[in-house]
């Protein structure tokens, strides 16, 4: 979905597609082109906050040289207080590594506005996520005439249920958003293992830090990017991640 094309009119409302223009960018997960903007939406509860996947669906709009949007959803369903504040500390994390990064409830309106104001912007933007995470049900609060369905949660396996079985382009405001199907896992683009810290903006920043200039932040000795997690100032579990990805790029070169 997305591709630009050349169309010729035709008699009687009809027309022809006569060629597909090249794409400006493209993801796999979802299957989405020529977009602005990646929209990452992740649940709080129900299911659970899934930071792996959104990492990795992060690592996906760097590699396609997209600019993402963290959200993090149904903070209505935030169990007491120290939840709450469990979830404001995540979508902290992802503003201090450099995101833009909302923490909202399509339930009860709380901190919709300035996402709503986002989404309204012109251009082509993809919401992209697991089922589950209300990324219809956001929609149709934004956009309450789009009378989107939404689902629940299988209280067997954990997982949300799929309402949006297609992507469909939606106007609102003065653009378009791709409302896309949900998904539970997502490779990590073709990349070599050196280009990864680039797809983690904190450790990007640090890494000029590093004694050496191939570092790749794991064992090497000067490495500036692990004195700032072991001062706390880049979070170990982005960090952790990293490093398992980094894991993940190296094996797959080596069975290919």
């Amino acid at each position: 979905m997305g591709d630009r094309v050349a169309f010729r009119p035709l008699p009687r409302g009809e027309g022809a597609i006569e060629a597909v223009l090249p794409r400006r960018n493209e993801l796999a997960r979802p299957p989405v082109a020529n977009v602005e903007r990646v929209v990452v939406v992740m649940a709080w509860r129900e299911p659970d906050f899934q930071p792996e996947l959104l990492d990795r669906i992060l690592v996906q709009a760097h590699a396609a040289g997209i600019r993402a949007v963290v959200v993090v959803t149904k903070l209505d369903l935030a169990r007491d207080a120290l939840d709450r504040a469990a979830a404001e500390a995540a979508r902290a994390v992802y503003e201090g590594a450099g995101y833009e990064a909302h923490l909202v409830s399509a339930m009860t309106g709380e901190g919709l506005a300035p996402l709503a104001a986002r989404l309204r912007e012109p251009g082509v933007q993809v919401l992209a996520g697991p089922s589950g995470s209300g990324k219809s049900f956001l929609l149709s609060r934004v956009e309450p005439g789009l009378s989107l369905r939404s689902g629940e949660v299988s209280r067997r396996t954990g997982r949300g249920r799929h309402t949006t079985v297609h992507a469909r382009l939606l106007p609102i405001g003065a653009g378009w958003v791709a409302d896309t199907p949900g998904f539970s896992r997502v490779a990590l683009p073709a990349m070599a293992s050196g280009e990864l810290g680039a797809a983690f903006p904190e450790l990007a920043v640090r890494a000029a830090g590093c004694r050496f200039r191939d570092c790749l932040h794991r064992k090497e000795p000067g490495c500036a990017v692990r004195e700032a997690v072991a001062r706390g100032e880049v979070d170990r579990g982005r960090y952790e991640r990293y490093v398992q990805f980094l894991a993940e790029l190296e094996a797959r070169r080596r069975w290919r």
